[in-house]
C-alpha cells in the first residue's frame, strides 16, 4: 500500500482512513476488532475517532469508540507502532462544561482521550467544531502546551470554512502559535460545495493535509438507495431520501454505474477512488461494518480512474 504524506505533520498514511464512529454504535467490541484487524491486514494504517463518538446512541455518554480502539490496541501487542490515530475534541458531551475549544476543556479532555485509548500520545488531534465563544489564540495556545508536553503530535480542524480556516492560520502566524496542519471537511461526489473553491485552494496553498468525512454520502454513493422503497434498508434511509433522492442524485448514480461497469468495480469503490484522485485530498474517511467491506476499500485504493472516468464524474457537480 502506497503511503501519502499528511500535509506537513510528518505523518504518512494509506489513502483511506477508517471512520471509527461505528464502534460502540453499529458494531460491538468483537465486531470492531474484526474490522480493525482486516483494515490493518489490508495495508491501511490510519484510524479516525472522536471523544463524542457515540453520544447519539441512547445510554452512551461519549468515548465509546475510543475505548474500543484502546481495548483493541491492548489486545494486539505491537499494533500501536503500526497505526496512526486521529481523535477530536470540541463536541458537546451532554454535561455542563464538556464542550467547546477552551484551554480548560482541551487540557482536561485530552487526558481522558489518552486514557480511553490507552496511549501516551495522540498522533493527530482535531478541533471538532468551530467554537465562536473561544478565541483561536486560546485554542492554539492550549495545543501548544500539549505539543510541548508530548501528548499530541500534530493538530487539525474539522468543519471550518475558508474564512474561519484563514483566520485561524493568520492568528497562528501572528502569535507564533502552532497552526492547523490538516483539515477534515465534509466532501464527496455529491456534496462538493463546502470544500471545492476557496477552502480547497487555501488548503493547497497552505500545504494542509485533507481527510474527508461523509465520503460515501451516508451510504448513498454505494448505490443501494435508488428508490423510496430502498430507504428502509437502514436507520439513515429517511434522511438519505430527503437529501439525495432527486434528479442530481440520480445523475450521480448513473455516472457511478457507468464507471463501475467499465472497471468491474462497485459504485462505492469508484466514489472513493474519485476522492483519492481529487486535488488536495490526502485520503477519504470511510467506515466499514464487515471485513468484506474492508476488502472493498483495498480494491478502491488500487483503482485507477481514467481521464474519461474523472471527467464523467466531475460533470455531475
Amino acid at each position: 500500500m502506497n503511503l501519502r504524506p499528511l500535509g506537513q505533520t510528518g505523518l504518512s498514511i494509506a489513502p483511506i482512513v477508517f471512520g471509527g464512529n461505528v464502534f460502540g454504535w453499529t458494531l460491538d467490541q468483537k465486531q470492531s476488532f474484526a474490522v480493525l484487524d482486516a483494515f490493518v491486514a489490508a495495508g491501511f494504517n490510519a484510524i479516525d475517532t472522536a471523544d463524542s463518538y457515540s453520544t447519539w446512541v441512547p445510554g452512551n455518554k461519549g468515548g465509546e469508540s475510543e475505548t474500543i480502539i484502546g481495548a483493541w490496541l491492548k489486545a494486539r501487542p505491537g499494533m500501536r507502532e503500526k497505526v496512526v490515530l486521529f481523535t477530536k475534541v470540541g463536541s458537546d458531551l451532554k454535561q455542563p462544561g464538556q464542550k467547546g475549544l477552551s484551554e480548560r476543556w482541551i487540557l482536561e479532555e485530552v487526558d481522558n482521550s489518552l486514557a480511553r485509548l490507552g496511549i501516551e500520545r495522540i498522533d493527530l488531534y482535531f478541533s471538532h467544531w468551530p467554537d465562536p465563544a473561544t478565541p483561536y489564540a486560546e485554542t492554539l495556545g492550549a495545543y501548544e502546551k500539549l505539543l510541548r508536553a508530548g501528548k499530541i503530535r500534530a493538530i487539525g480542524a474539522s468543519n471550518l470554512d475558508a474564512a474561519q480556516l484563514g483566520e485561524a492560520l493568520s492568528v497562528a502566524k501572528a502569535h507564533d502559535l502552532p497552526a492547523y496542519q490538516v483539515l477534515q471537511p465534509e466532501y464527496n461526489l455529491y456534496d462538493r460545495g463546502k470544500f471545492e473553491g476557496p477552502l480547497a485552494d487555501l488548503c493547497v496553498a497552505s500545504g494542509l493535509g485533507v481527510v474527508t468525512y461523509y465520503s460515501l454520502a451516508s451510504g448513498f454513493l454505494s448505490g443501494k438507495y435508488r428508490t423510496p422503497a430502498d430507504l428502509g434498508k437502514s436507520k439513515r434511509g429517511e434522511g438519505i431520501g430527503k437529501k439525495y433522492l432527486n434528479p442530481r442524485g440520480q445523475a450521480v448514480l448513473a455516472a457511478l454505474d457507468a464507471v463501475a461497469a467499465r472497471h468491474g468495480a462497485t459504485q462505492a469503490e469508484v466514489a472513493l477512488a474519485w476522492l483519492m484522485a481529487r486535488p488536495g485530498v490526502t485520503a477519504p474517511i470511510a467506515s466499514a461494518t464487515t471485513p468484506e467491506q474492508v476488502a472493498s476499500f483495498a480494491r478502491a485504493a488500487a483503482l485507477v480512474l481514467t481521464a474519461e472516468d474523472r471527467a464523467a464524474l466531475d460533470a455531475t457537480g
